[in-house]
């Protein structure tokens, strides 16, 4: 007899919302891997004076979003805070704002740990992995979800990143008559 009863329960758990349309809709996450190289645009930095060689950097960098996905084409804005040790190991994390042309608007809030490890040429060499995740969204991009994995690596100008993203974006679906 309880078996039955959990039949039913599931059938109508189930069938009901179907019948009535209000079934969610399934949504296939999409790949991404966007790529940004950003420069500095403001920069307040605390350098200990302890000999440590340890400082805190806050910065605004800005650049564009290139590679797969609907957030490719956008114009982005790092805001980070950067806790570094040399030769020991960093916590850097904060917000890019991915604007598209149209001006609609990801927040996506990411963390990383920095590690120094010994490079082939046998100096220090930093290793800058973490992750990311979408907090929020607006006009077409609103609904967005999304996370994966970051990697934020040196290039040739000293001061300019590029940020790389990788993992899965589901954008939100309209409701039917919207």
């Amino acid at each position: 007899m309880r078996t039955n009863n959990v039949r039913l329960a599931f059938w109508i758990a189930i069938t009901l919302p179907t019948l009535l349309g209000a079934a969610p809709t399934l949504v296939k996450a999409a790949p991404v891997k966007i790529e940004s190289v950003v420069s500095p645009k403001e920069l307040i930095r605390l350098d200990f004076a302890d000999g440590s060689k340890h400082f805190v950097s806050m910065m605004r960098r800005e650049g564009k979003a290139t590679g797969q996905g609907v957030l490719s084409g956008a114009t982005v804005t790092e805001y980070g805070t950067h806790d570094i040790q040399p030769g020991i190991g960093g916590d850097p994390h904060g917000y890019l704002v991915f604007t598209l042309p149209e001006g609609d608007i990801a927040y996506v809030k990411w963390v990383v740990r920095g590690v120094f490890v010994t490079g082939a040429d046998g100096k220090p060499m930093l290793l800058d992995n973490g992750v990311w995740e979408v907090v929020g969204s607006t006009g077409k991009l609103k609904g967005l979800q999304g996370a994966g994995t970051l990697h934020i690596k040196r290039v040739p100008s000293p001061n300019d990143r590029n940020f790389i993203l990788e993992g899965e974006l589901i954008s939100a679906k309209e409701e039917p008559g919207k």
